[in-house]
Formats: structure tokens, C-alpha cells, sequence
């Protein structure tokens, strides 16, 4: 009961936070204007996600206060070197090489004190040990998802969704794997999701922001860092968890990545090439799409459950993940030759 009162409590926190947000915003001009990148047509106040920002840390620290979690200073560390780079970005515009550079102390400081994957699931049975390649990869998966979050805030109601089910999905899985306190880390991700994604639903009244994009990547990255603090013998549970709770959202930027890659895209610059983008495009509105990607990771979250109910092998998930992903694009070709109304 007393779990309810504070999801609740941080749902209308963040809803109010977000409109406060919305109309300091307009006073101080922080602003989103149409560009020939963008997918709205009118200027959108934009950093709503500083909400998200503040109410989380506020219980998260709260939570420290009274005993409720473990204090992690290099987590923590790091959530402030994201939401600082990013809110500056919302506001002045940062080049792209210092944002990765902050990034990049970020995940060095999480790496370098809460440790790195270690292991993964075996083909051939049992785990496969990543050696020297753990921290190598733990350290570009912190930053890539940090990433790839803010490269899909791009529509109303995306990030929001995404925040929200993927949220969800870690609180069920902390339940199931006995990591409760990283579980209740991903019920304040969801509901202070759910308080913004209300306010950006199609029609938008105002845009998340990197500072609330980047910020939720970084979480949903360093969880199951957290979770193994907690429990150290379910690392490859907590990586496929991990993986599978913005599985579309990571599939998206990979391909649209190796895309632009093929093309000689600068990278590093802003585009409509997503998979989402493209739907959008094509005449589909903001919240089919969102609805869509949030059908499919709610579905994710329902086989994940299973999965860890049953204590099956990670490689059960790969066909379905494979089958969703190659779906996505066919459904997009589709949709392109005018089948789909």
C-alpha cells in the first residue's frame, strides 16, 4: 500500500512538474522550432523531461535517506553529468563531441566502480565469460543507449511510452529475481514516465528534451549494473532483461546507424532516416506509431516475464526479437507501396 502511495505520489509530482516546466519554458523561450529535420510544424516548448529529472532524484534520494537503498555515488555521479550536458544542450545547442565526452565519464565512472558484464548465455550451455571485452562493451552499451534513447525522442509520445513499459518491465523483473530495490528504481522510471507522457501525447504540449531523453537511456543502461550489486549470480538474466525492455528502441538505431553508415551519412547529425520517423512520414500519425512500438515492448515485457518465471534460456527470446524487428521493416516496406491505409 504504502508502494502505491509513492508511485502515485511520483506520477502527479512529475504531471505538475511538467506543466510548470511547459510554461517556464515559453516565458524563457526554450523552445523547439520547425526545422527541415523536425516532425511538428510549430514551435514546442521543449525540457519537460527536467520533471522527470527532479522528481526522480528527489525519491531516489529520499529512498537513500531513509534506509530504503544503497547509495551509489558513481550512478549518481553520472545521472548529474548526463542531465547537466543535456539540459545545457536544450538550451544553447552543445557540439556533439563534448556531449560524448561527458557521456563517456559517466559510463567510465559506473564501469569503473559498480564493474561490468562479466558473462552471457552460452549457445552450447551454460555462460560464456567476456574477459577483457566486459568492460569494453558494458562502457559503449551505457553510451550508445544514452544515445539511442535521445535519437528516438523524435515524436509525441515515443520516449514517453517507452519509458513507461520499459519501466514497468524492470519493476516486474526485480520482483521475480529478488532485486526489489532495482525493481523499485524502474516503478519510478515508469510512473514519472507515465505523469509526462500525458502531457506529450499527440498533440504535444511540450517535448521531453535531451535532458529527459539522454537521462532515461542512462538509466535503463546502468540497471542492470545496479541490480547486480544486489544480487551477483543473475547477471545474465539482469543483461537480457536489460536488452529486451527497449529492444525496438535499440534495434531502430542500429539499423538506421549501419543505414547512414552504407550512404556516408555524417552520423553524428541530426535526420528523419528512424524507422519511426519514416512511418511518420508516410502519412501514419504520431500516436499510431507510438502506440505501435509501445504495443510491441509491452509484448516484450509479457514474454520477458515469462522467460524469468520459468528460467529458460536467454537464446529462447532471440527468434522472437529477430521476428520483431524484421516485422517492423516489413510492415514499413508495406506501408511504402501503399498496401496499408
Amino acid at each position: 500500500m504504502f508502494l502505491i502511495l509513492i508511485y502515485s505520489a511520483v506520477f502527479l509530482l512529475t504531471y505538475v512538474g511538467v506543466e510548470i516546466v511547459r510554461r517556464l519554458s515559453w516565458r524563457w523561450k526554450i523552445v523547439a522550432l520547425p526545422n527541415e529535420r523536425s516532425l511538428h510544424n510549430v514551435p514546442i516548448p521543449q525540457g519537460g523531461g527536467l520533471a522527470i529529472v527532479a522528481v526522480y532524484l528527489a525519491f531516489y534520494l529520499a529512498s537513500v535517506f531513509v534506509g530504503k537503498l544503497e547509495f551509489s555515488w558513481s550512478y549518481f555521479f553520472g545521472a548529474v553529468l548526463i542531465v547537466i550536458i543535456s539540459w545545457l544542450d536544450d538550451v544553447f545547442s552543445i557540439s556533439f563531441i563534448w556531449r560524448f565526452i561527458v557521456h563517456s565519464i559517466a559510463a567510465l565512472a559506473v564501469v569503473g566502480v559498480l564493474g561490468y558484464f562479466q558473462e552471457i548465455d552460452n549457445p552450447y550451455g551454460g555462460k560464456l565469460n567476456l574477459g577483457v571485452i566486459g568492460p569494453v562493451l558494458t562502457f559503449f552499451w551505457i553510451v550508445w543507449l544514452t544515445n539511442a534513447y535521445n535519437f528516438m525522442d523524435g515524436i509525441d509520445g515515443l520516449a514517453g511510452i517507452q519509458a513507461v513499459t520499459a519501466g514497468f518491465g524492470w519493476l516486474i523483473a526485480g520482483y521475480i529475481l529478488g532485486v526489489g530495490d532495482t525493481g523499485f528504481l524502474g516503478g519510478l522510471l515508469a510512473f514519472s514516465g507515465l505523469g509526462f507522457l500525458i502531457i506529450n501525447w499527440q498533440p504535444a504540449k511540450i517535448f521531453m528534451g535531451d535532458v529527459g531523453s539522454a537521462f532515461l537511456g542512462y538509466n535503463f543502461a546502468v540497471l542492470p549494473l545496479l541490480a547486480s550489486k544486489e544480487r551477483n549470480d543473475i547477471q545474465v538474466s539482469l543483461v537480457i532483461t536489460a536488452i529486451v525492455v527497449v529492444w525496438l528502441f535499440l534495434w531502430d538505431t542500429y539499423f538506421t546507424l549501419v543505414k547512414r553508415i552504407i550512404l556516408g551519412e555524417k552520423i553524428w547529425q541530426a535526420h528523419r532516416g528512424h524507422i519511426y520517423q519514416r512511418f511518420v512520414t508516410r502519412g501514419l500519425s504520431h500516436q499510431k506509431v507510438a502506440l505501435g512500438y509501445g504495443f510491441a515492448s509491452l509484448i516484450n515485457v509479457i514474454l520477458l516475464t515469462l522467460w524469468l518465471s520459468y528460467n529458460l534460456s536467454g537464446f529462447i527470446l532471440l527468434p522472437v526479437l529477430a521476428a520483431e524487428s524484421l516485422a517492423l521493416l516489413f510492415i514499413l516496406k508495406f506501408y511504402a507501396l501503399g498496401k496499408v491505409s
